[in-house]
């Protein structure tokens, strides 16, 4: 599919990958609609890329309906939608107290990570069907956002682990279900980027991490994870596969 032109979708788009991916969709000609619930950085970012922001809570549908309809008043109906909202969690199992792991924290990961991608993308594939296909039959395209630790968790990532394991799970399945409609379906698993997220963390554990990638051995560049992104909307023979962004990281246990 070709992205100039065309309506797309980010969510978690305010910052992070999710940023550099509304970013370079905007630098590509497409029509980018902002979705976070982080309002004010979501105006931020899309008043820069000329956009729309869109105040979204994933996991509530009437947010989504909300933001998916003033998206479509902006830019007209959207081909495009980049999943990349989530959050993280490390809860070892059994506390250093003896006490078990929350169970409300498990519970909210996968609530955000899991079922909130796949309810943004239930209901924007309803809409998307609804499109005329384009010259080569395709209406649609959808990415996911896993991690490696969907394949490689360490300690404490159990909640993490599970919900990004839970996208990789649901790809394949969901690109044959889509593939009636032309519409397609892959995610992107990022080893460690450098995020807002990790430029937190001391300079000398960001160098340690970034030592721990083969090659090249560095954190990942935001942009790169967004240009892997807009490369799966333009290569229309990618279809059901989860690719691994990383560097040939393997992430150790701990």
């Amino acid at each position: 599919m070709k992205i100039e032109g065309q309506a797309a979708l980010v969510t978690g788009g305010a910052s992070g990958l999710g940023e550099a991916t509304a970013r370079e969709l905007a630098r590509l000609g497409a029509k980018v609609a902002v979705l976070d619930v982080n309002a004010a950085l979501a105006e931020k970012v899309a008043a820069e890329i000329g956009g729309v922001a869109c105040s979204c809570d994933i996991t509530n549908t009437d947010s989504v309906n909300a933001a998916l309809a003033k998206a479509a008043a902006a830019h007209g109906p959207a081909r495009i939608l980049m999943n990349i909202a989530g959050i993280g969690s490390a809860k070892r199992i059994v506390g250093k107290d003896g006490n078990p792991a929350p169970l409300e924290d498990f519970a909210r990961v996968v609530n955000v990570n899991l079922i909130g991608s796949y309810n943004i993308s239930r209901l924007f594939a309803a809409q998307c069907v609804k499109l005329p296909a384009l010259d080569d039959g395709e209406r649609g395209v959808m990415m996911f956002t896993a991690s490696v630790a969907a394949f490689d968790g360490q300690v404490g990532q159990q909640a993490y682990s599970a919900s990004k394991g839970g996208v990789v799970g649901m790809t394949l399945p969901m690109a044959r279900d889509l593939a009636q409609h032309g519409i397609r379906v892959c995610t992107v698993a990022p080893g460690l980027f450098a995020t807002p997220l990790m430029k937190e963390l001391p300079e000398a554990v960001q160098q340690s991490l970034a030592a721990s990638i083969p090659f090249p051995p560095r954190l990942g560049k935001p942009e790169e994870f967004a240009q892997l992104a807009c490369h799966i909307v333009t290569n229309g023979h990618l279809n059901g596969e989860v690719i691994r962004l990383d560097g040939a990281l393997r992430m150790a246990p701990r």
